[in-house]
């Protein structure tokens, strides 16, 4: 079980790891060692998690949430297998960790009556500024 926060937890069952051939660092072995992680999640089957969280999920996703509603992370940041499966793991935890915090909901606001007076005044004023202007009408 990885924990989250707030209480939830991932169970590592429902990681997936394909290891393939990675473009970055590895020297003589990018080659030969297949380094690099592909993890999947299926979002669907993470049920320990509040609908509301699996959703948020989804949106935070963006382009990494596949029509199988399958989430896929590219790690391939590190030399070795394991550090890279961590990095995937990591990245991961802290989607979920965004996805469980609660949106703050936009409170709306009037201006004051003074404010809305003001700023018809200043209007007032410019708009007189630029009468003054004019050449005179005969």
């Amino acid at each position: 079980m990885i924990p989250i926060g707030d209480g939830l937890y991932l169970d590592e069952n429902h990681l997936e790891f394909h290891f393939v051939r990675a473009s970055g660092p590895g020297g003589q072995n990018v080659n030969k060692v297949s380094t690099a992680v592909h993890m999947r999640v299926r979002v669907s089957e993470l049920t320990e998690l509040p609908d509301r969280v699996r959703a948020r999920l989804r949106e935070l996703a963006g382009s990494r949430l596949t029509n199988g509603d399958e989430i896929i992370i590219d790690a391939q940041r590190f030399r070795t297998q394991e550090r890279n499966r961590q990095d995937a793991i990591d990245r991961f935890v802290e989607l979920l960790r965004k996805a469980a915090e609660r949106k703050k909901f936009r409170v709306k606001t009037r201006p004051s009556l003074s404010a809305k007076r003001k700023r018809v005044d200043a209007k007032k004023k410019r708009g007189d500024v630029k009468k003054m202007r004019r050449s005179p009408v005969d």
